[in-house]
């Protein structure tokens, strides 16, 4: 709904939630029938495509119900709320609230689903490991402990030693996937 147009208004409607389909419809058809652009004197288009825009916004109940919310939630920030005394009950009309003094509400989204994507990695690897394939795993991580130390014995000081141990533990880690358990679904 537009801050500025009323669709109950554009209407001649009571504002309403609780108006009936056939309320609204016959509303709609006078103001068309009266301001048509195909009649003999030109009708209005502007009232017309006002009317025909009020009565789509309040063809259904439930967008006739969001379209009085909003015009509700608009006399709350405007300080207004004795203009709809059975939305507001127990409202005071003496006393109006200044909108800079109405609370807001602060929502705080939830973090992004990868900051909490590797811990949730972490905790469920247990049980992937065990319903996967856990004896082929570690023989896969025992191969490659064992070239890892052969390679760190066989070429001490050397940059080749930590590299080629940086190697081999990418390559469990790539491989080792296939023997684990696909990870539950979220």
């Amino acid at each position: 709904m537009s801050m500025t147009t009323n669709p109950f208004a554009v209407l001649g409607l009571p504002e309403r939630p609780d108006l009936d389909d056939e309320t609204v419809r016959a509303a709609w058809r006078q103001i068309a029938a009266a301001t048509h652009p195909d009649r003999e004197d030109g009708g209005d288009l502007a009232r017309y495509t006002q009317a025909t825009a009020a009565y789509h916004e309040l063809q259904t109940p439930w967008s006739r119900s969001e379209a009085y919310a909003d015009l509700t939630d608009q006399a709350w920030v405007h300080g207004l709320k004795a203009a709809y005394p059975d939305y507001f009950p127990g409202h005071d009309p003496g006393i109006d609230i200044p909108p800079e003094d109405i609370p807001q509400i602060v929502v705080i989204p939830p973090p992004p689903f990868w900051l909490a994507h590797p811990i949730y990695w972490l905790v469920n690897l247990p049980a992937r490991v065990i319903h996967g394939r856990p004896v082929r795993m570690l023989i896969r991580a025992a191969v490659a402990v064992g070239l890892s130390l052969a390679a760190l014995v066989l070429i001490p000081g050397q940059i080749a030693a930590p590299v080629l141990v940086a190697a081999l533990i990418c390559w469990f880690a790539v491989t080792a996937r296939s023997d684990l358990a696909p990870p539950p679904r979220l």
